[in-house]
C-alpha cells in the first residue's frame, strides 16, 4: 500500500545552494536550485549585486522554469570585492555569498640594472597581455628592506621603469611592482617581486648581475660590429688590388703575345736598352727584298 502525497509550493523559501562556479577577471559564474523540487510554473529571480568597493548595487533578474539555474554576472573589476544576493521576485527569503574576481596579472620580466649611486627597476607593459589594464593607471612600486623589517611605498609611475636611489650597503631589498591600487588601497594587480641583494665592496648581487650583463653587451656589442665592419672593408680592398693586379698583368701579358710563336716573349730592361743602342736604324726597303706579311 502507499499514498502520494503533494507539498503545497512554498514561495517564500530561498533559493537553494547558491555558489560560485567560475570566477574571472570581469565576470562570475554563479549556479542556485529553485526553493522547491521541480517548478511547474515559471519562477522570478532578483539577483542584487553588491559592490563592497566603490558601494554601489546593481540587481539582475532571471526568470526560468528550470530547477537548476546558472546565471553569469558581467561587468565586474578585476580585483574587485562583491556581495552577491539571490532571491525570488516576492522578496522570499534570500540566499548570499562574497565573490572576489580575480585581479590584473603581475607585470612580467622585472629586472634590475645598477648604476653607480641608484639602480633602475624595468618590466615589460601590463597592457600588453590585459586588455583590461589602461597605462594611464600606471605602477606602484614598493620596497621591502629584509634587515630593517620595513617596508616603503616607493611611488608610482605610468612609465615601464622606476629609479630607486639612497640605498644602504650591505642591505637586503624586495622590490615589488603591481598595477596601481584604485579606491584605498583595495583593488590591487599582482605584484611582481625580485630580491636585490647590496654586498657593498664594488661586489655584484645576483639580482643585479643580469643588468650588469646587459651593460657588458651594450660595450661588446658595437665593438665586435666595428671589427666585422673592419674586416668586411679590409677583404674590400684586398679583392679590389687583386683584381687591379691581375688586370695590369694581363694587359701587360697580351701587349707582348706574339702570335707567330704562340707565346709571350718577356726581355729585361738592360736587353731592351742594347737592343735599341745596336739596332740599325731601318730608313726603308729595297725593291729586290720580298716582302714577307704573315
Amino acid at each position: 500500500d502507499y499514498v502520494v502525497v503533494k507539498m503545497i509550493p512554498d514561495n517564500r523559501l530561498p533559493p537553494r545552494h547558491l555558489h560560485s562556479v567560475h570566477t574571472g577577471k570581469t565576470f562570475a559564474v554563479i549556479k542556485w536550485e529553485s526553493p522547491y523540487d521541480s517548478p511547474d510554473q515559471d519562477m522570478l529571480y532578483a539577483v542584487a549585486v553588491k559592490d563592497l568597493v566603490r558601494k554601489t548595487d546593481k540587481i539582475y533578474k532571471v526568470k526560468t522554469r528550470n530547477s537548476t539555474v546558472e546565471y553569469t554576472i558581467k561587468k565586474l573589476e578585476p580585483g574587485g570585492k562583491y556581495h552577491v544576493i539571490v532571491q525570488l521576485g516576492n522578496m522570499s527569503k534570500e540566499s548570499s555569498m562574497k565573490i572576489n574576481t580575480v585581479p590584473l596579472s603581475a607585470p612580467d620580466a622585472l629586472k634590475i640594472i645598477t648604476e653607480n649611486d641608484h639602480i633602475l627597476l624595468f618590466w615589460k607593459s601590463l597592457a600588453l597581455k590585459e586588455s583590461n589594464f589602461n597605462e594611464s593607471r600606471g605602477y606602484e612600486i614598493h620596497m621591502f628592506d629584509s634587515l630593517m623589517n620595513i617596508t616603503a611605498y616607493l611611488g608610482n609611475t605610468t612609465e615601464n621603469f622606476f629609479k630607486v636611489s639612497n640605498l644602504k650597503i650591505g642591505h637586503n631589498y624586495s622590490f615589488t611592482v603591481q598595477a596601481r591600487c584604485l579606491y584605498s588601497g583595495q583593488m590591487c594587480g599582482e605584484p611582481a617581486t625580485l630580491l636585490y641583494d647590496e654586498l657593498g665592496a664594488g661586489e655584484d648581487s645576483s639580482a643585479a648581475k643580469p643588468g650588469r650583463s646587459t651593460d657588458v653587451a651594450a660595450i661588446v656589442v658595437p665593438v665586435l660590429f666595428l671589427l666585422l665592419v673592419t674586416l668586411g672593408i679590409g677583404f674590400v680592398v684586398l679583392y679590389m688590388r687583386h683584381r687591379r693586379l691581375q688586370n695590369s698583368f694581363t694587359a701587360f701579358a697580351n701587349s707582348h703575345y706574339s702570335s707567330r710563336l704562340g707565346s709571350a716573349i718577356f726581355s729585361s730592361g738592360d736587353d731592351l736598352g742594347d737592343e735599341d743602342d745596336e739596332a740599325p736604324m731601318i730608313t726603308g726597303f729595297s725593291d729586290d727584298v720580298p716582302m714577307v706579311i704573315a
